[in-house]
């Protein structure tokens, strides 16, 4: 979506929209407009859309109005938000490429602006390049935003809100790829061709350089596919020489199997997505470099492909981790956690972070505790929690704390090794979260977020279309400006 500021709308545009607050008055307006608002039952609230058609100079206009919720609400930039993005909702696909939008009525600082903004570029995304036959009715016609009446500091807001949507749109095209086309050797190469000239230091780690570490782990997973395995470290110096970096980790099975414990047929082609946590990590890497963020920050993805083969791992084999403990693998479908847990122990060695917080779509037990609302987050650090939970309360990111604790701690002891990769099945995430915590060093603050059930929708939602929602980057994002900056 291109979006520009201008001071005055061209008249050759016939679609106009207006952001309203609730309770606000249409005076201004065609009478008809201003009568059938109410008979529509059009209120003003978050995201409610109005249309309705006015001649303008001899010239029938096409008027929409979006709803921003009440002007003191708590959320009051998400409802903003809601409001840019669903006038792109209704108008993506509408026939009309161009938009007049008038930021001048809703009484908005240049931050709500901003994000109403953000809300606009958001719902814009698609990923049509695999239809040949789209009928001309389905296909994105909205090109071009004109705003016009936006207050003093909408523009500046607008290049750090630009920054997230980019990455955001990257998360969202990670996820959506498929298997045949993203795997751990391309995802390396679409990262180093969108972090190229930003500053940012990539550090790659091939099948023997991880061998050579001990990463048995995490190359057991990858040994029974023809793909080889890959660790990227995304980093940026944006802070203060010297400051420890904070640490993200994805994970990043770019299709998944389950392996030789092989998962059902219903259903998995849609393991192309459990690379998601990797995704929002390199989404949220892209953002804050692209905002060029005051912090210390590194990003690392674990990326492998899960397959049956006949070098394939076995159920009831042991592997070494890279930190020297042992893991008997009972499935081979609990695989992200031995790749998380050499990717968080090499994090740990290599970088040594002040904080470390993984991001994995690690068990479909998430998803039945919590459904696709909220993720789970599990923490060995209360002020790390709280600050990842006001996070996910000011972006719409949402996060749920669940626990961990030694009695969790017992389930994954395993007879014959250090520990097992999955427990009983009560409490199946909070093992999972649990057989990690073993891999973090000295009481370093950590947190993993399990998001199996957030960065993927069978329904639309206010900031995506159906398909991936970029789950986790503007998660990652705020608590990096909140906490870090």
């Amino acid at each position: 979506m291109q979006i520009q500021f201008i001071d005055t709308a061209p008249s050759t545009v016939r679609l106009t929209a207006r952001i309203v607050n609730q309770g606000d008055g249409l005076g201004d307006l065609d009478s008809a407009l201003v009568d059938g608002a109410p008979a529509a039952r059009f209120k003003g609230s978050a995201g409610q859309v109005f249309e309705g058609f006015a001649m303008d100079a001899g010239a029938l206009k096409r008027i929409a109005i979006a709803g921003a919720g009440e002007p003191d609400a708590t959320n009051r930039r998400l409802n903003v938000e809601r409001a840019g993005a669903a006038l792109t909702a209704k108008y993506l696909r509408s026939g009309e490429g161009e938009l007049v939008l008038d930021l001048g009525r809703a009484d908005l600082s240049g931050e709500e602006a901003a994000s109403a903004l953000l809300g606009v570029e958001l719902r814009s995304w698609s990923y049509d390049q695999y239809r040949t036959k789209l009928a001309v009715d389905k296909q994105v016609s909205l090109k071009t935003v004109h705003v016009i009446g936006a207050p003093a500091g909408t523009q500046e807001a607008w290049e750090v809100q630009s920054a997230l949507a980019k990455g955001v749109a990257f998360t969202k095209q990670l996820v959506t790829l498929p298997p045949n086309m993203l795997y751990p050797e391309s995802f390396v190469a679409l990262c180093e061709e969108a972090f190229a000239g930003t500053g940012a230091e990539l550090t790659l780690l091939d099948d023997a350089a991880m061998e050579e570490l001990g990463m048995g782990a995490l190359l057991g997973v990858g040994q029974g596919s023809e793909r080889p395995s890959r660790l990227l470290a995304i980093r940026w110096n944006g802070g203060k020489d010297g400051d420890k970096p904070s640490a993200f980790v994805g994970k990043g099975v770019t299709f998944d199997t389950g392996g030789i414990s092989l998962k059902p047929p219903p259903g998995m082609e849609d393991m192309k997505w459990d690379m998601g946590g990797a995704g929002a990590v390199a989404g949220a890497m892209l953002a804050l470099v692209s905002r060029k963020a005051k912090a210390n920050i590194v990003g690392v993805v674990g990326l492998v492909e899960n397959m049956p083969d006949g070098k394939a791992m076995r159920p009831g084999d042991v592997v070494t981790t890279m930190s020297g403990q042992t893991v008997e693998v009972l499935n081979t479908d609990a695989e992200g956690r031995l790749v998380l847990c050499d990717a968080l122990h090499w994090t740990q060695e290599q970088f040594d972070p002040a904080r470390i917080v993984d991001f994995a779509t690690l068990t479909g037990a998430m998803i039945i505790a919590l459904g696709n609302e909220h993720a789970g987050v599990f923490s060995n650090d209360d002020t790390l929690a709280d600050q990842l939970l006001d996070a996910g309360k000011a972006t719409g990111d949402k996060l749920w704390r669940l626990p961990i604790g030694p009695a969790y701690d017992k389930l994954i002891d395993s007879p014959i090794a250090d520990i097992k990769n999955v427990g009983p099945r009560p409490a199946g995430s909070i093992t999972a979260a649990q057989f990690l915590h073993r891999f973090i060093k000295n009481g370093t603050p950590w947190a993993h977020c399990d998001i199996a059930g957030t960065v993927w929708s069978d329904k639309p939602g206010h900031s995506w279309d159906k398909g991936a929602t970029g789950y986790g980057v503007r998660l990652i994002n705020d608590f990096v400006a909140d906490n870090l900056e």
